[in-house]
């Protein structure tokens, strides 16, 4: 195994890992959970970026939280980001803003390009949103000069803090609905597809890892991204898919997950397994 170490900035560097490439990164993306669970500011964002920023591709805000905070520290928080390379994207509030018509959805979009970001989630775990208005939606956000990030699931009610019992009352949704959904979303321009883990690997007595593989298979490894803020979670997509599947952690997490892109550490199932060669 060659080291490929030569595009990052690292030390012991002697040490040969899996090939991971230097941002910007079309695969293989880590996105991070911005202040919500775990309450912090701009110079922790500054510590965790200035350690670990080479790993982290994106920043998500979760649950609408940049709604509970001053504007500017929402700004300061994309410009930190985009210093270190990194997206900014708004996680799934856009489903609380709908419910306000077309203009709010317009000062929303318009405000959050204001505010940096880069990318506009698109869920729909709460609300019911035929086809044809998830394609519209993307339109709007893409017209808006902001990527769009349908966010898609097998379980209605995923995405807040519904409990097990909650959600399995409410049943799951057929996997081939979202991979439809998701290739007509793809097609329209989304610019990747956000998979729930409600239904997958959240909030189920057993994993349904026959989703996950259909999702991969039916779209392309390069074209979703699996919540993963477990480590569990996250070292079974990187055992069973490589170390270039699209992963959402907590930012707490990145150096735990990139120890297993990279082949530096694991456990017994993961240490020493993931390879990624690249040849001359």
């Amino acid at each position: 195994m060659t080291s490929h170490t030569d595009a990052h900035n690292v030390s012991f560097n002697f040490v040969p890992r899996a090939y991971r490439p230097a941002k910007p990164r079309e695969f293989g993306l880590t996105e991070v959970r911005a202040p919500y669970y775990s309450t912090f500011g701009t110079r922790h964002l500054s510590d965790v970026l200035e350690v670990a920023g080479q790993w982290v591709d994106g920043i998500k805000w979760a649950g609408g939280s940049f709604a509970l905070l001053p504007p500017e520290q929402v700004r300061a928080f994309s410009d930190i980001a985009h210093e270190h390379g990194a997206y900014v994207s708004s996680g799934g509030w856009l489903e609380t803003v709908l419910r306000y018509g077309e203009e709010a959805v317009d000062h929303y979009l318009a405000e959050a390009k204001n505010s940096g970001f880069d990318v506009i989630e698109i869920s729909t775990g709460f609300i019911t949103v035929p086809t044809s208005g998830l394609l519209r939606l993307i339109d709007k956000v893409t017209a808006a000069g902001l990527k769009a990030k349908p966010e898609l699931g097998i379980q209605f009610g995923s995405g807040g803090d519904s409990s097990v019992a909650e959600l399995a009352a409410e049943g799951a949704k057929d996997v081939g609905d979202l991979i439809s959904r998701a290739q007509r979303a793809l097609d329209a321009g989304a610019s990747i597809i956000m998979i729930e883990s409600e239904g997958i690997t959240e909030n189920v007595a057993e994993w349904n890892t026959a989703a996950a593989a259909s999702i991969i298979n039916g779209l392309g490894l390069e074209n979703v991204m699996f919540e993963a803020a477990d480590p569990p979670v996250f070292e079974w997509y990187i055992k069973n898919y490589g170390n270039e599947v699209n992963l959402f952690v907590d930012h707490s997490q990145v150096l735990q997950l990139e120890g297993l892109r990279q082949n530096i550490w694991g456990n017994k199932s993961t240490w020493g397994r993931v390879i990624n060669p690249r040849f001359a």
